[in-house]
């Protein structure tokens, strides 16, 4: 059935949000001010609608720039003019720490995106009709939009996209796939770094294969759940000083700029501090830079992470690297453990890191800086330091993921 509503505002999730009926409903690809008509989404929550036409747009409102934005699941918000679009990003981090009881400096947004994204998941399945399609999943749907380009990629990635069609051709031809395939693609100093899941055993015709593929279009790596089937050269990135070779599946920050930014902030809040702990550490994006100028004992729960930041630790040039793989959520550093530290860098998972800021907030340490990529977990760990007697200086909301609601947070902590 066919509702004309009007939105009220922009939402946290970048859905605009109508008022209309008394509760909330969610229409995405909308702004604050527009009369539209919607429909029901079938199979979905009852709060949600599909837009069909915007009969009265807001003047913020501009032409998105990439033909498949509201078919593809990927960008959020192409449809809002810049200086808006910023603003109510860094109020959704003003907004969540208030409803969070807590108070601080929240500085301008700062842009991030840099070249654009160095690493990208595409899905491969057989459509209707047996045809392969391969790029992102549709807008609230397990469906496969087919790309064969994406103008938020970092050039860095140009052929992405063409080895991933070729990897899936093979794999979902000669095999069953009842679920699509996931190929991450990340860019390196080599070359791309590809690893695909969801594919179960291979067989040796499709090894072989797959190293074809890997030779034609020239991968610095090709690996099926982080089990090596071609390499050419190892896959790095620069840290820093340092040289990473990354493990397989590895994470990185979305965007050059988006790495580069954040240790900037995190090593700025840091300071003159002689001893540096590092959790949730990765490859080192932030132990390596800090490691220019202080001693730093690093942990993380991947243990192949951990050895990529062993081997680059020994970069000529550097102090002391200290690392060492710990479940941080199972088996958080306690009081004690922290004593000798200057300071603590945390960037955890979107989950957070309740059990690690419940031992820090017990702690003695003078400052702690908080990177964080949901502004949700982040606040709530924050409350916790803040109850524990630690004082919260400005907040840093930063812009890697442009498009999207997800927002990078730096906070520091002093007591």
């Amino acid at each position: 059935m066919v509702e004309r509503l009007t939105i009220d505002h922009v939402g946290h999730r970048g859905d605009g949000v109508s008022l209309t009926a008394g509760d909330a409903i969610y229409v995405p690809y909308t702004l604050g001010g527009e009369t539209v008509e919607v429909d029901h989404v079938a199979g979905h929550h009852p709060d949600r609608r599909k837009l069909l036409a915007v009969d009265v747009a807001s003047p913020e409102r501009i032409e998105p720039f990439c033909p498949h934005f509201g078919i593809c699941g990927g960008c959020a918000i192409q449809h809002w003019e810049v200086e808006p679009y910023r603003a109510w990003k860094r109020n959704v981090v003003v907004e969540t720490l208030a409803q969070a009881g807590i108070t601080c400096e929240v500085a301008p947004l700062v842009d991030a995106h840099g070249a654009g994204r160095r690493r990208v998941t595409l899905h491969g399945r057989f459509g209707t009709h047996d045809v392969l399609k391969v790029g992102f999943s549709a807008t609230s749907s397990h469906d496969v939009i087919p790309i064969d380009h994406c103008p938020i990629l970092d050039p860095a990635l140009e052929g992405a996209l063409d080895a991933a069609w070729a990897i899936a051709e093979p794999l979902t031809s000669k095999m069953p796939v009842t679920k699509p395939l996931d190929i991450q693609v990340t860019a390196t100093s080599n070359g791309l770094d590809v690893d695909v899941r969801g594919s179960g055993p291979l067989p040796t015709p499709l090894v072989t294969a797959l190293s074809r593929v890997a030779e034609q279009h020239r991968l610095a790596r090709l690996t099926r759940h982080g089990e090596l089937v071609l390499q050419r050269l190892p896959p790095t990135v620069k840290m820093g000083r340092a040289e990473v070779t990354l493990p397989p599946g590895s994470f990185l920050q979305a965007t050059v700029a988006g790495e580069e930014t954040l240790a900037s902030l995190v090593g700025e809040r840091v300071g003159k501090a002689k001893e540096v702990l590092d959790l949730f550490c990765g490859v080192g994006p932030f132990a390596l830079r800090l490691a220019e100028k202080a001693r730093v004992t690093a942990y993380d729960n991947d243990a192949g992470a951990i050895a990529a930041l062993a081997k680059a630790a020994r970069t000529p040039g550097l102090k002391p690297i200290r690392c060492e793989p710990r479940d941080l959520f199972r088996r958080p550093l306690v009081p004690p453990e922290l004593r000798d530290f200057d300071a603590v860098v945390f960037d955890p998972p979107r989950q957070g890191a309740q059990a690690q800021a419940l031992k820090l907030a017990a702690s003695k340490v003078p400052v702690l800086v908080a990177v964080s990529c949901n502004v949700a977990t982040f606040a709530r760990d924050a409350r916790l330091l803040i109850d524990g007697g630690y004082k919260i200086e400005n907040v840093v909301p930063v812009d890697q993921f442009r498009h999207t609601p997800h927002v990078e947070i730096v906070a520091r902590f002093t007591r």
